[in-house]
């Protein structure tokens, strides 16, 4: 009897988590006969955790919060991708072995590219708000998509330097209440901060209007239509909300695990909004 693939997402908490809802829409979709579990699992349990689960006839796990920098250390095999973002969010075991990768830059330029499908690596610089583990993502991502003028903003100055200094990306360091200039010859914007998300402070906006040639992404997607989003749409700015890259950044994770690349849809995201 064949063994039924399992997978499930590691992290303290993972009640918030949407990954069982997002990979178990999939599996029903596809008439696979999978399981997708939360695992809340305790920092001094994450190696013992990791040893066993292929035992358990694990294929792989996603990682969230707080262990997404912790389970490098414990891989025995780490992508270049994850190395240089210094995070994991997607695990593969491989005859017990520990394979770790991050698909949350895949899943931002998959996402833009189907919001904004004119967009180009060339088409000028790139405004990123933020200096945490989703910047990071997105910069590398940005980097090796060929954009040669990224400019970062973060409330804390020294953070954006830290990053600047750990990555091997074109990185200018642009002060936090000079973020609303630096947008105005912007090809591309992205937030990646919490401002603007629910129970968050609000991410002050420029007076002015952005540049309608301006391409605005919001990391945020809850709510979906955020400030920012509304501000860039009233300066005529193609807008991209932030839900599509959770989706995508699924997709090679459900891949590897199930054994069939699935499709973010126009269903798949009404039913992971409705949650």
């Amino acid at each position: 009897m064949s063994k039924i693939p399992l997978a499930g997402v590691i992290g303290c908490p993972v009640g918030h988590s949407r990954s069982p809802l997002l990979h178990g829409t999939w599996l029903r979709e596809y008439g696979i006969k999978g399981h997708y579990v939360p695992l809340h699992v305790e920092a001094n349990d994450l190696e013992r955790v990791l040893r066993v689960m292929p035992m358990m006839g694990f294929a792989g796990a996603n990682v969230t919060i707080p262990h997404k920098e912790a389970v490098l250390a414990l891989s025995d095999d780490v992508t270049p991708i994850a190395r240089a973002i210094g995070a994991a969010n997607t695990l593969t075991f491989v005859n017990g072995a520990v394979h770790a990768d991050n698909t949350d830059g895949y899943g931002f330029l998959r996402n833009l590219q189907g919001g904004a499908p004119t967009w180009r690596a060339a088409d000028g610089p790139v405004l990123i708000l933020g200096a945490g583990g989703a910047a990071r993502a997105v910069i590398v991502a940005l980097a090796d998509a060929g954009v040669t003028d990224i400019r970062l903003a973060n409330r804390t100055r020294a953070r954006a330097e830290g990053l600047a200094q750990d990555l091997a990306a074109p990185i200018t360091i642009v002060d936090w209440a000079s973020w609303p200039d630096a947008a105005q010859n912007a090809a591309l914007v992205v937030n990646t901060t919490s401002l603007g998300m629910v129970g968050q402070p609000a991410l002050e906006l420029p007076d002015t209007l952005f540049s309608a040639q301006t391409v605005v992404t919001d990391l945020v997607y809850t709510p979906l239509d955020t400030p920012l989003l509304q501000h860039a749409r009233r300066s005529g700015c193609v807008v991209v909300d932030g839900l599509g890259m959770l989706l995508h950044q699924a997709v090679p994770g459900f891949e590897r695990w199930f054994g069939r690349k699935p499709e973010v849809t126009e269903a798949l995201r009404a039913a992971v909004l409705r949650a």
